[in-house]
């Protein structure tokens, strides 16, 4: 992904030039030619049955091309043209580009490759057409994508083969690839799922992925909003049009690539290796309810159950099949994304007793046995019995259309007639139902018929990408509210602090720091003499613990340079020249030690806060002590936070349960933490912009008792 202009000074296209170049009445395909596979498609893409518009083809020889009369020169093109599609070589792209400017042509798509994923040279080419187009007034999409297929718009200058024009929909798809784009609307094919718009964005030299974000909140075709992403170009504007989405109430849902962990940006922090580039984007993604993905299966099937299916506002289910296996499979799966299969009120397992067999399950899931293939009522009375049960949200329903019809007429008539007692059972059920399939195959031409004649759900595209979709869309409905708006940024008195580029705060100076602002720390005192060191200990109290202080040895630990349980004024001597002498073997310049109480009981955790360099200031909260890098137990947040999702973010950490009190030990008070990492977070705030990262580790936690035992700072250029 190319980016020829800097973030900070892009302007968002606007609205009215975005939908002059997806609405297209009138499109001239240049460098049309009978011998590129390319120019084929976009010309059959944009044959008379599918696009009701006028199609000019431009060939420099001129002649026949595609059967049809082409012009030999863009100059010679009729008034009215709205849309160019470039098909030509890369050396003249900037030629043709300045004839369609002057033949007063303001909407381009390029599907030429070779620009700013070339090198220098293709760079200085996007950045030279950039010039001619915004001299110009144009609006250009690509170079090096596809084009786009507004499918409601019923046009489509797309570079690549469409068989089968997609289904008209509600699901728009924007892509940072050209050849995903293609299988997107195969798999949206295979389910019958219907789009509104798809996009290739290609190298994004003028329209950005965000800006047909906006487009399509602000598209009355589009419910929801489908992204496949390489990167984020500017996160600011990203953002802004992801609370825009939610705003207007239209679920995004993203498949991010690039999961891989690049490692820690600053090595000497444990944070480092919390905040890798992917868990910050999961966490942005988080904060602003875009619904992340992990497949492109998860796309389509969430995309289509938040655009077709009910709103959700609870995650009791009840469950409905024919198939105790299925409701195995099912339980199993809900029970991993959050769905809650409840005990049924005494006065529904009654009801279900008396209208289903001996052998069937009256208790969630409900098993109607396969005697429902010879007795439909008995999936209608059980669905409407469940639906009527007060401790349930919403109904689910595991049933598959057949993938064949029936040859005989009057067995179609029965299986139509069949399902549609069944839809009619779910559009009179009291609750939200959501039909599930089995897995995600594909919905034949005869079961979308059947759907089709019956009113039947197509039903959710597999057991495991089902639920998971369930699971996520009950998250986003949620949440939603709660993020519309951004957490207020509040003023903060800057802090100055006398640092050099690159230099470490280690124990003793980021301690004393933090403590002036505000952050709990453990009582300390440095000494450069062992008698100095047991004065301390005896003013603090036994058992005392003797740290190295060295700002160029980060890890004391790990150098040997911690004694803890030390009782006594000879093994505080001992314990002083020990860690002094693991300093020096470290390389240590300047070694001094620290004393402290002994802090012997409570869950250690750890914050941190990691310059991100596209989000910011980045918030990790989760297990710490010595087990950090071990278990890397964490949850993020970006700087500033919502405190009541601080404190949620506590119960979401795979050590929770430790919070809650285990063999005797007082539960943790979730607020007094919360309290805390929020005052190390508005320090980090500020400390400025030379802040690097800060990290507290470990942060003690006994009951209601909350302090900091350890801290490093590291500091960066402004």
């Amino acid at each position: 992904m190319n980016t020829i202009s800097s973030a900070s000074t892009r302007q968002p296209i606007p609205a009215e030039d975005v939908a002059r170049l997806f609405t297209p009445r009138s499109v001239a395909l240049i460098g049309a030619t009978d011998r590129s596979g390319w120019s084929w498609a976009t010309f059959e893409n944009l044959a008379p049955d599918r696009f009701s518009g006028d199609v000019h083809l431009v060939n420099r020889r001129g002649g026949t091309v595609h059967g049809v009369q082409a012009y030999a020169r863009v100059a010679d093109l009729p008034d009215g043209v709205d849309l160019a599609y470039l098909m030509v070589g890369t050396q003249t792209v900037l030629e043709v580009v300045e004839e369609v400017a002057a033949r007063g042509i303001r909407s381009v798509v390029i599907l030429t490759a070779g620009f700013g994923e070339a090198g220098e040279e293709g760079e200085q080419l996007e950045r030279d057409v950039l010039d001619v187009a915004l001299r110009h007034g144009m609006t250009i999409l690509g170079p090096n994508g596809n084009g786009f297929v507004n499918v409601a718009g019923r046009v489509a200058p797309y570079g690549l083969a469409i068989p089968k024009p997609p289904l008209p929909g509600s699901i728009g798809v924007v892509l940072q690839s050209g050849g995903l784009a293609s299988i997107i609307m195969d798999l949206a094919a295979v389910r019958q799922v219907g789009l509104s718009l798809l996009v290739s964005m290609g190298n994004e030299l003028m329209l950005s992925l965000t800006d047909v974000v906006r487009y399509l909140v602000h598209d009355p075709a589009t419910k929801v909003i489908g992204l496949f992403i390489e990167s984020i170009r500017d996160p600011e504007e990203f953002r802004r049009v992801a609370r825009e989405a939610l705003r207007a109430g239209k679920p995004i849902v993203a498949m991010k690539a690039g999961r891989s962990d690049v490692g820690a940006r600053v090595a000497k922090a444990h944070t480092g290796s919390l905040v890798g580039d992917d868990a910050v984007i999961s966490a942005v993604f988080e904060e602003l309810g875009v619904i992340r993905v992990d497949s492109l299966e998860d796309l389509i099937v969430t995309t289509e159950l938040l655009a077709e299916g009910p709103e959700l506002s609870g995650n009791r289910f009840g469950l409905v099949s024919s198939s105790g296996g299925a409701n195995e499979l099912i339980a199993d799966r809900a029970e991993e994304v959050g769905i809650l299969l409840p005990d049924f009120a005494p006065e529904t397992e009654l009801a279900l007793s008396q209208v289903l067999p001996e052998f069937g399950s009256v208790r969630n899931p409900v098993d109607v046995t396969g005697l429902a293939v010879l007795r439909s009522d008995l999936l209608q009375d059980a669905v409407t019995i469940v639906a009527s049960d007060p401790g349930i949200d919403a109904l689910m329903y595991w049933g598959d259309l057949p993938r064949h019809a029936a040859n005989d007429p009057g067995a179609r008539a029965e299986s139509i007639e069949y399902h549609r007692r069944q839809a009619a059972a779910f559009e009179a059920a009291s609750k939200p139902v959501i039909v599930l399939g089995t897995a995600f195959t594909d919905i034949t031409d005869d079961a979308a018929d059947i759907s089709r004649e019956s009113g039947y759900p197509r039903g959710l595209g597999g057991i495991h990408h089902g639920l998971t979709a369930v699971g996520r869309a009950l998250r986003w409905y949620a949440q939603r509210d709660s993020l519309i708006e951004p957490v207020p940024r509040a003023d903060v008195d800057p802090v100055r602090v006398d640092a050099g580029s690159g230099e470490t705060f280690a124990e003793h100076r980021a301690s004393e720091l933090l403590r002036q602002l505000g952050v709990p720390m453990v009582p300390s005192r440095l000494v450069t003499a062992a008698e100095d060191a047991v004065l301390a200990a005896e003013e603090f109290g036994y058992p005392v613990v003797v740290k190295l202080s060295a700002d160029d040895v980060a890890h004391k630990s790990d150098v040997g340079g911690v004694r803890i349980g030390l009782s006594s004024p000879s093994e505080v001597r001992d314990a002083f020249t020990d860690v002094i002498a693991a300093g020096a073997r470290a390389g240590a310049r300047d070694s001094a030690a620290l004393v402290q109480p002994q802090r012997s009981e409570g869950i250690e955790l750890i914050v941190g806060v990691l310059r991100d360099p596209s989000w910011g200031l980045v918030l990790a909260v989760g297990l710490g002590g010595v087990w950090v890098e071990v278990f890397r137990d964490s949850v993020l947040h970006t700087l500033p936070a919502h405190r009541s999702r601080v404190r949620a973010g506590l119960t979401e950490l795979r050590a929770a349960a430790l919070l809650g009190g285990v063999r005797g030990a007082p539960a943790a008070d979730l607020d007094a933490i919360t309290d805390v990492v929020m005052l190390i977070a508005e320090a980090a705030e500020r400390l400025g912009d030379r802040l690097v990262s800060l990290e507290v580790n470990p942060l003690r936690v006994r009951g209601n008792i909350v302090e900091a035992l350890d801290a490093l700072i590291t500091w960066g250029d402004a």
